[in-house]
């Protein structure tokens, strides 16, 4: 990483932040369609509800922060059916009714384990 702190304002703290949140260590990055402004793929509260068991069980396991998985709560994920919707990068897996024993099978089989959830995939799409 090149540049000085000085070099923006703010920089030097952000780069601190990416280290705690474990970016450098990361391998996969899971969103969450979550806490919808305009809930259309779920209902909202059955979406926060899937969110929180999601940060709890990726804690539990320690894959948080430094153990290689980041997450990022989405308000839409523009596939506004079947939700809560989630995709994993850098597969670019995307995920249909990503509730409870779903977001279980993601978190071992894929995150963990490095396979796709054949049957709760929506389509899966790498980024180049």
């Amino acid at each position: 990483m090149g540049g000085m702190e000085t070099d923006r304002p703010g920089l030097g703290g952000a780069r601190q932040a990416a280290e705690r949140v474990g970016i450098r260590s990361a391998r996969r990055h899971i969103f969450l369609c979550c806490d919808q402004t305009k809930p259309k793929c779920c209902d909202r509260e059955r979406s926060i509800v899937a969110w929180e068991y999601l940060k709890r069980r990726l804690g539990e396991l320690g894959l948080s922060d430094a153990g290689g998985v980041l997450r990022t709560r989405a308000n839409c994920l523009r596939v506004c059916e079947a939700g809560p919707v989630a995709v994993v990068y850098p597969e670019g897996a995307w995920y249909a009714g990503c509730d409870r024993p779903v977001l279980e099978r993601i978190i071992q089989e894929h995150l963990i384990g490095g396979r796709v959830v054949e049957d709760a995939l929506i389509l899966a799409r790498p980024l180049s």
